[in-house]
């Protein structure tokens, strides 16, 4: 039968049949397909080896014959070239769903059992904040051009170079789950920004000015034992209480960065910060149950506004390579301020074994000591009366 308007229009489902289809003469493969309650579409059916395909080209109320026989005659050249157009248009429609949105959370959840919870709270915002202009796009469509607009509006070097650094693990990760990637890797030809050095160690007068701008809540304390700890921000900001033990703080692996257990003596000021917090039947000491403190930019912001301009730009962490160089103003050895901070390098790389085991324990708890009543001495006006250690051979 040959196609027409007319004995298209003419044509009618057998009473005996819910499904049928009338093939062109003159188009191979080229129909009209009528189905049980009034459907009329276009069809085009051809054969892969021993398959048989099929691909709706459209109803035919609203797609005209021309249009659906020119779009049939396309596809059947690419079937006379050896190509798949079915697989072809389901591929791109997969494609199509699987969208950065849903590339990122599978990834998420792939490496949440791997990664420490700071760890996965960075990547998530990296994700999900930093790259959501990305998030509706086919992640096979995503571009080295689209990845280079979103670095660009990071302010800040290391900010840029972490997200660049989580986008690219997303994509390689991707690509090891069997997704093809048209260009490879996006972020792979894209330009890391140069970081500066951190090594800035706060003076006395601004630890001090910090100290007592902290307010009497979660990340005023949190500061205050950082200050006297040298820990890393989220040690103390996810402290969790069945980690406080016999006067110390006590770490395990997967919540040091170096993946070491590191018990952490608590100084008497220190031991001061921690019983005046109410203990209930809560499992974190700081923040939310399950994710701990997590409120870092805004409570910074407010402090600072605190603070006013008198203090230059500062940073957490800059707290913990303070607590390391005033330990060593104080006489504290090198080496003992390695193991104080979980430092694992020097001369003390190599050494196993938990706090408790280690035969440097008493002048650990001594450098937190005379660290912590320097501290005390310094934001209560009072002049230091630590005397300095004696050094070892």
């Amino acid at each position: 039968m040959k196609l027409t308007l007319r004995s298209s229009a003419a044509l009618t489902l057998p009473k005996d049949k819910t499904d049928v289809i009338y093939f062109d003469d003159d188009m191979p493969g080229f129909g009209l397909r009528l189905r049980e309650g009034g459907s009329r579409a276009w069809i085009f059916q051809y054969r892969i080896g021993s398959r048989q395909r099929r691909i709706n080209l459209g109803k035919a109320q609203s797609v005209p014959l021309s249009l659906a026989k020119k779009n049939a005659a396309r596809l059947e050249a690419k079937v006379r070239l050896g190509e798949d157009p079915a697989m072809q248009k389901e591929i791109a429609r997969r494609d199509a769903e699987f969208t950065f949105e849903v590339v990122a959370e599978r990834f998420l959840d792939a490496r949440r059992s791997e990664l420490r919870p700071a760890t996965m709270l960075e990547y998530e915002r990296h994700l999900r904040i930093d790259a959501k202009a990305l998030r509706r796009l086919p992640v096979a469509a995503i571009t080295q051009a689209d990845v280079a607009k979103i670095l660009s509006g990071i302010t800040g070097a290391v900010s840029a170079n972490r997200v660049r650094s989580t986008l690219s693990a997303l994509f390689a990760w991707t690509m090891r789950q069997g997704t093809v990637l048209p260009a490879g890797n996006p972020v792979a030809n894209t330009g890391k920004r140069q970081e500066k050095s951190r090594d800035r160690v706060l003076a006395d007068a601004e630890l001090k000015a910090i100290w007592n701008a902290c307010g009497d809540d979660d990340y005023g304390r949190i500061l205050k034992l950082l200050a006297l700890t040298g820990a890393r921000a989220d040690e103390i900001g996810g402290l969790k209480w069945r980690e406080l033990k016999d006067g110390a703080i006590e770490l395990p692996a997967e919540r040091t960065k170096n993946r070491r257990a590191h018990a952490i003596p608590l100084s008497e000021p220190a031991k001061t910060i921690v019983r005046a917090i109410s203990h209930t039947d809560r499992a974190r000491v700081f923040g939310r149950d399950d994710t701990g403190f997590q409120g870092w930019s805004k409570c910074k912001a407010r402090l600072d506004q605190r603070l006013g301009d008198g203090l230059a730009a500062w940073r957490v962490h800059d707290l913990r390579r303070t607590a390391a160089s005033g330990m060593q103003r104080l006489g504290v050895r090198v080496e003992v301020i390695e193991r104080a901070l979980n430092h694992v390098s020097g001369s003390f790389r190599g050494v196993a074994g938990v706090y408790q085991r280690d035969p440097m324990s008493d002048d650990v708890r001594d450098a937190f000591e005379r660290w912590g009543s320097h501290v005390v001495a310094l934001v209560e006006g009072r002049k230091s009366v630590v005397v300095a250690m004696k050094r070892g051979a």
